[in-house]
């Protein structure tokens, strides 16, 4: 079934039947003396994959890292309805290469929020891990240094520190930017078997393939919501030529 939104007000026949995850409404926010998000009012489906698509500078990774609760609003309201903290996958060119970490190491890294950074893990976090790693397809290569790695490689151990945290709302940013068909293949793949399995999904991407194939779709353009909907509906080539078009 196609998710649909109304900007406007909506009858109930127009409505998802899914509960939103993450509702913001006249959301702004941004950074000291450099406003980004301006009155931004969306929902985002539960248990479904949803695509945040603009150019550079449109808003993208602020909107996540508000959603993740790293930046906070300078206005607007923001409401999750979820029961555990989101799970936020930044970009990966936010890690250093140069940490001395291993794969593994590097996901565990996804427990510290339920253990603390000096507890040890319990059973149940090893076994986290473990099922972070397989699902990943990087089990192999637990013992590489994270800086040893390909581009595809890196980008599925910070996923699965991500997934470790065993959360229902998984945010990443541009997470198949700059990889190889077959590394952005897997990792398709697994988030799409994430939604099967209960987690909804958001992300951030330049990739008008993978945002075509989400459930839903928001449209940024200077920090502005353009557009919001089904893929189908909101990327269409107009739509697309506007917000591309120079300032």
């Amino acid at each position: 079934m196609k998710i649909m939104f109304n900007k406007h007000h909506p009858s109930p026949s127009d409505l998802p039947d899914r509960t939103a995850r993450v509702h913001f409404t006249e959301l702004c926010a941004g950074y000291p003396g450099r406003p980004v998000l301006h009155e931004l009012s969306a929902a985002i489906p539960s248990l479904a994959t949803t695509a945040l698509v603009g150019p550079n500078g449109s808003g993208k990774s602020t909107l996540l890292g508000v959603m993740a609760g790293v930046i906070e609003p300078t206005s607007g309201h923001l409401r999750h309805t979820g029961s555990r903290p989101p799970a936020f996958v930044p970009q990966r060119g936010a890690v250093g290469d140069t940490l001395p970490l291993t794969v593994r190491q590097t996901v565990e890294m996804g427990r510290w929020g339920e253990r603390g950074l000096w507890r040890r893990l319990t059973r149940r976090d090893r076994a986290a891990v473990d099922t972070a790693l397989d699902r990943l397809g990087i089990g192999e290569i637990a013992t590489r240094q994270l800086g040893e790695l390909s581009g595809g490689q890196r980008q599925r151990a910070l996923i699965a520190q991500g997934l470790a945290q065993e959360s229902d709302l998984l945010l990443l940013d541009e997470p198949t930017t700059g990889l190889d068909p077959e590394a952005r293949a897997r990792i398709t793949a697994v988030l799409t078997q994430l939604v099967t399995d209960g987690v909804t999904v958001v992300q951030a991407t330049h990739d008008l393939g993978a945002a075509r194939s989400a459930d839903a779709c928001l449209l940024l353009r200077d920090g502005r919501l353009t557009g919001q909907g089904h893929p189908e509906d909101v990327l269409t080539e107009s739509a697309l030529a506007q917000v591309w078009q120079p300032a």
